[in-house]
């Protein structure tokens, strides 16, 4: 089969190669365009070595232009929770929440620390060896759960898939908010008031396209896409011991999340590079299918998922200028074969 690796595809076999669009990628309903491979998956794509996924489409001049119409005042604004965000008490899904210990260097007048917790409890990116197809038992590009936790013939860690891959040139480019929160205290259908972030409460596609259109914000190829949901405004209200208590229920914790549609796979496909929420899992939690966004999106592309995005303060901002779209520069942990952050 050919392989997209110099950015055309070679011309060995035409009749199987994807008919692709002006942006450089095939139609989604054209996924998975190698049979075998998992629904909706682009593995091959960017070669069968490829592990950047849908970074990929953040190109040069794709960043060059968002920091030349994005970048006006200079101002910035952090997208990043306290670590310890969660309290050191218990967190969702019972991951080992952040501790911090400070000790003194011997006789010197000088301090060092240690820290240990767990990558996903407060803001971070999930690297494409975090979540793999389920029923396939495969993650992105056909790599293996044995090719993950393996050795090399020197004895050598795997780092297949690793999020470090990711830190060589960075999440950079034009970003986008959906401040799904504002936009929904606006509207007068009752159903709107029962919102509660902490039940399985879908945000459909259509209310995201409407929100886009009453911020009139574009969507260009290529973004970042950010969505508030309003799920960190409730958690600063929720006492340590409310926390606590939502916190029992693991691995099933009920979380707003965007809906699990191939609608909405298919927007993702069409237009962006990189997916983020203000919670902690981006779609909706417990899956409301027999399948994940995550499988694909994770599994399927390579495309970093954030979660626990702090997206208050840039709302406000935003807000401010009237303007939601921005420039957007992450770059996550250089950790060898790490898993997320």
């Amino acid at each position: 089969m050919p392989l997209r690796t110099t950015g055309k595809w070679a011309a060995a076999d035409s009749a199987t190669s994807p008919k692709l669009n002006s942006n450089g990628i095939p139609s989604f309903d054209s996924l998975p365009w190698r049979d075998g491979d998992p629904p909706h998956s682009a593995w091959g794509l960017y070669g069968s070595d490829d592990e950047q996924g849908t970074v990929n489409r953040l190109t040069d001049e794709r960043v060059k232009d968002a920091a030349k119409n994005e970048i006006q005042t200079g101002e910035r604004v952090s997208l990043n929770l306290r670590i310890d965000a969660q309290g050191g008490g218990s967190s969702f899904f019972h991951r080992k929440p952040f501790h911090q210990n400070i000790f003194r260097v011997g006789d010197f007048y000088v301090n060092d620390e240690e820290w240990t917790f767990n990558s996903q409890v407060s803001s971070q990116w999930d690297g494409p060896r975090h979540f793999g197809y389920q029923k396939d038992q495969k993650f992105y590009n056909g790599v293996t759960m044995e090719d993950i936790h393996g050795t090399n013939e020197k004895g050598e860690k795997s780092c297949a898939l690793g999020i470090s891959t990711w830190s060589e040139k960075g999440i950079v480019g034009r970003g986008i908010l959906v401040d799904y929160h504002s936009w929904r205290l606006k509207q007068t259908d009752p159903a709107y008031k029962s919102f509660d972030p902490f039940s399985s409460w879908a945000i459909p596609l259509g209310d995201i396209k409407k929100c886009l259109q009453d911020q009139s914000t574009e969507v260009k190829f290529g973004d970042i896409l950010l969505i508030r949901s309003g799920f960190q405004a409730t958690f600063a209200t929720k006492s340590p011991e409310q926390l606590a208590s939502l916190h029992g229920d693991a691995p099933n914790h009920p979380l707003v999340g965007v809906e699990q549609s191939e609608d909405m796979l298919r927007w993702i496909w069409d237009n962006f590079s990189a997916v983020a929420g203000d919670q902690p899992t981006f779609e909706v939690w417990p899956t409301q299918k027999e399948w994940l966004l995550h499988e694909v999106l994770l599994g399927g592309w390579a495309c970093p998922l954030g979660e626990w995005f702090d997206l208050e303060a840039l709302g406000r901002k935003c807000q401010e200028k009237k303007r939601w779209s921005f420039f957007l520069a992450s770059e996550p942990c250089n950790v060898p074969g790490g898993v997320a952050r």
